[in-house]
């Protein structure tokens, strides 16, 4: 049993003609065969050798011939499926299927200054639960909600975060990877029975450093999809306009495909763009620009061509706030992600680029989701729907529809109705405390934290899991990545009775 998540039931938005789509491959094959990609790790380097590649070991630089680029795009499967602790939360990742993913934050906020702060555990627990609570959230991103909570060393940050989601959510699960910190992300995974999906980073332009081709190496050894994720800024690391900034990108990605697939023909790939313009006045990433949703249409047909899932993984605003801007930012962006064929699409509960999450926020977004989803599936034309009998039984005025069983069967069907949203007439509204979408977000989310309950662990997974956690913590500490001081406060964290669910 998999997710349904949202299917999109007509042809994508497609924005680049043919010739324009072979304009770009031919690029990206000339970029990797004569520029080529700086690989920093050397069994990769012998492997890639081994196969093809012309390879440079002092500038660890690979070149990367275009036959073995095509085959190996080939190779990657177009559509699979991803196991997760809650056999009913599994995905089915590809075709015209969309899944829509919690978006992090680095802190959260207080909601009366809007000014951000560390989160604690409770905050991150708190804040996977309503994730997990939320049907039109599919899975937990790296990082999400926040990239870590206070008292946990930095070393320890991943691993704790995976391990709060682990706990308090049966949904699909990526972590990302800091010293190795991926190994026991993956025993942590596996003791749940569930497959993790583990990222490979670009550090723009055309570099992967050595940890993240080891993490993706790990990934696929242990049989896990990898997810290869792109982060560059048009102008800064990476061409300013938006065909030169798909062909740096397309090589930049295909560079780890190629790798994984004569290392290990076959690994489950999918592709994240998570690129933006640069904002010329400040050097900061364009949050919200619409230039990045021009990217991602573009990026989504290209690689629908190369049969390979895509995620698009800029859908947050520039705002600070949850206000207009915020609302339109986000909403265009999601939607021509969308329409554009995304598999993926990470939105719920990002307040301001990159830098705060909250739940509130993940609440608002729920309707998002929601009705970009009900636009996906499209309008049913048959006989029942196109009502000709019914039209014929009512007829001119005054008849009407209202009473028919025809409305009372389709009209939930045809309609998105949003949870968070003011739908009341003015004079209601008046007389009803002149409440918004904040206000009934709120309500919800003091709902969600007093009635839902995650799908618990067992006693014996969860004495693996802390029993992983405290080998790595073990580890890092005789690495001296973790100092006496932070030692003793994280202890005192896991003295409360209610650790580690807290």
């Amino acid at each position: 049993m998999t997710l349904k998540g949202y299917t999109r039931n007509f042809p994508p938005l497609e924005i680049l003609t043919e010739e324009q789509i072979e304009e770009i491959h031919s690029g990206t094959l000339r970029v990797l065969w004569t520029t080529g990609v700086r690989m920093e790790h050397k069994g990769a380097l012998e492997t890639l050798e081994r196969n093809g590649c012309k390879v440079d070991y002092e500038e660890m630089r690979v070149r990367f011939p275009p036959g073995l680029v095509e085959e190996s795009l080939r190779r990657c499967p177009s559509a699979f499926s991803v196991k997760t602790r809650d056999p009913s939360k599994s995905l089915m990742i590809g075709g015209n299927r969309l899944y829509v993913l919690p978006f992090p934050g680095q802190r959260t906020i207080d909601l009366e200054t809007w000014e951000p702060r560390v989160p604690t555990r409770k905050d991150f627990y708190d804040g996977v639960k309503v994730l997990d609570a939320l049907s039109s959230v599919h899975g937990l991103w790296s990082y999400t909600p926040y990239f870590a909570f206070e008292g946990v060393p930095p070393a320890m940050g991943l691993l704790e975060s995976l391990a709060g989601k682990i706990r308090n959510s049966g949904k699909f699960y990526t972590e990302g990877y800091s010293k190795g910190s991926e190994q026991f992300s993956i025993r942590m995974a596996q003791a749940v029975d569930a497959e993790l999906c583990v990222p490979c980073l670009l550090s723009p332009p055309l570099t992967y450093y050595g940890d993240a081709i080891e993490a993706a190496l790990h990934g696929a050894e242990a049989g896990f999809p990898v997810r290869i994720s792109e982060g560059a800024v048009y102008g800064g690391t990476a061409p300013a306009t938006l065909a030169g900034a798909l062909v740096s990108a397309c090589a930049n990605l295909i560079a780890p495909v190629v790798l994984l697939q004569v290392h290990r023909p076959g690994t489950r790939i999918f592709i994240n763009d998570f690129t933006f313009p640069q904002n010329m006045k400040t050097g900061a990433p364009g949050f919200g620009n619409i230039a990045l949703s021009l990217h991602a249409a573009a990026f989504n047909q290209i690689w629908r061509r190369y049969g390979v899932p895509t995620c698009n993984g800029a859908a947050i605003p520039a705002s600070k706030r949850m206000d207009f801007q915020g609302g339109y930012e986000r909403a265009i962006s999601t939607t021509l992600f969308a329409l554009s064929g995304a598999n993926f699409i990470l939105l719920h509960g990002g307040v301001a680029a990159e830098l705060t999450h909250h739940p509130l926020q993940a609440i608002l977004d729920d309707d998002i989701a929601g009705m970009v989803g009900r636009f996906l599936e499209g309008i049913s034309v048959n006989e029942e729907t196109l009502a000709l009998d019914l039209i014929e039984e009512v007829g001119p005025v005054p008849g009407h529809f209202l009473s028919s069983p025809h409305t009372r069967k389709w009209w939930r069907d045809e309609q998105y109705l949003p949870q968070s949203a003011d739908k009341l007439t003015y004079p209601e509204w008046l007389g009803s405390g002149k409440r918004g979408c904040l206000d009934y977000a709120q309500d919800r989310l003091d709902d969600i934290l007093a009635n839902h309950t995650p799908p618990p662990l067992t006693a014996g997974q969860e004495s693996e899991i802390e029993s992983i956690l405290e080998e790595a913590r073990k580890f890092y500490s005789g690495q001296g990545l973790i100092t006496e001081d932070e030692m003793a406060v994280y202890r005192q964290g896991m003295k409360s009775p209610r650790y580690p669910y807290e």
